[in-house]
């Protein structure tokens, strides 16, 4: 199994990571350690790659896994009761809760406070930055903004990511001054930056320490699930908790 670590600052007791596709059980196209259970690969496998990853990782508790809408909700892992709701980010203040976000080019934002007072996980695609999501986990995060630290997990690298006009519309419409997200290219398209346009949305909330944002899920086919790459395929998982 593999994952990769957070390279920033954060506090002893922050712990997070972000899986690779290897070392599960599931077959193709899903192969091999697909983590979502709503992308038509069978429940069996889905639920022995969670128990393999909540083994290896050591994971104080079983992950909440969300389902995950494109939008705004942010769900409160220490008063949540029963499955959770639809929701793209999750936020907790106490040891032993897991936030977690599924994607498959899609980028997980992590946050972490450098005191160890909460941590949070959003799902920020295209539709999640265009509504908001990144200012609706710091919100409800609660924390100064300048004692934050994000780190950016793998996303769609602006080399693969194409979009219309009518999407780099909308999500300048929040922000006027990302036109430099864009670069035009030869289809009369763009190609937009995803972890840029994260990064200022981070940087006008206040939060200054942002780090990652240069792993493209699109371009290491042997590492990450795509769903631009390859249409039907698994979902890797971002996870972040403060260890009890």
């Amino acid at each position: 199994m593999a994952w990769i670590l957070p390279n920033w600052p954060a506090p002893p007791e922050v712990r997070a990571l972000s899986t690779q596709r290897r070392g599960g059980v599931s077959g193709a196209p899903f192969e091999s350690l697909n983590l979502g259970a709503h992308v038509g690969d069978g429940t069996e496998a889905v639920e022995e790659n969670r128990r393999r990853l909540r083994t290896a990782a050591r994971l104080p508790a079983e992950p909440v896994w969300l389902s995950q809408q494109h939008g705004t909700n942010v769900l409160d892992l220490d008063g949540a009761r029963g499955a959770p709701a639809g929701a793209d980010a999750s936020f907790t203040r106490r040891p032993g809760r897991v936030c977690a976000i599924l994607t498959a080019d899609c980028m997980p934002v992590l946050l972490a406070s450098d005191s160890g007072a909460g941590v949070a996980a959003a799902h920020a695609g295209w539709r999640g930055l265009a509504a908001g999501v990144i200012e609706a986990t710091v919100r409800a995060l609660a924390l100064p903004p300048q004692s934050l630290l994000a780190w950016l997990g793998p996303g769609i690298g602006p080399a693969h990511f194409e979009i219309g006009a009518e999407v780099r519309e909308e999500l300048l419409r929040a922000d006027p001054q990302a036109d430099g997200a864009f670069e035009r290219n030869a289809r009369g398209r763009y190609l937009a930056d995803l972890a840029a346009l994260a990064r200022r949305r981070l940087e006008r909330l206040g939060i200054a320490r942002i780090y990652g944002g240069d792993a493209c899920t699109y371009a290491a086919p042997e590492d990450y699930f795509s769903y631009r790459r390859d249409g039907r395929t698994g979902r890797q998982a971002t996870l972040i908790w403060l260890e009890k």
